[in-house]
């Protein structure tokens, strides 16, 4: 049976600007944030991202997501998402430049970041993602 055309994502994607929309990303066994890159796009549960280096699809990590703000955001929102997720893609790592991945988020790490993502997804300042 073909599934080509059918979209099997439970939340809606929303692209991002990518160089405005930062992600800091560590290994669960590390107290830091080792790396940094970018997103691509973003929904309830998961993210698209780029890195300098590749994580293999299955690893947990920890995620901070800066998303873009408004100016009326800067004072009243926070600015960052914590979430716990696991890597579920990867593109090739011998391409060259950024390696490009995925990953589904397990929970959300503090109170309220789930509600201020929909929130920050709601407003219609993002175009749906392919």
């Amino acid at each position: 049976m073909a599934t080509e055309g059918i979209d099997r994502r439970k939340f809606t994607r929303y692209q991002l600007p990518s160089m405005y929309s930062r992600i800091m990303v560590r290994p669960l066994d590390s107290d830091e944030f080792l790396w940094e890159g970018h997103a691509y796009d973003i929904s309830r549960g998961g993210i698209r991202f780029e890195l300098d280096r590749g994580i293999e699809p299955g690893e947990q990590v920890a995620l901070r997501i800066d998303l873009p703000q408004t100016a009326s955001e800067r004072s009243t929102a926070r600015r960052s998402v914590f979430v716990f997720a696991n890597v579920i893609w990867m593109s090739d790592p011998d391409e060259i430049g950024p390696v490009r991945l995925a990953a589904a988020f397990s929970r959300f790490a503090r109170e309220g970041d789930e509600e201020q993502l929909q929130a920050r997804l709601s407003q219609g300042r993002y175009a749906l993602a392919a």
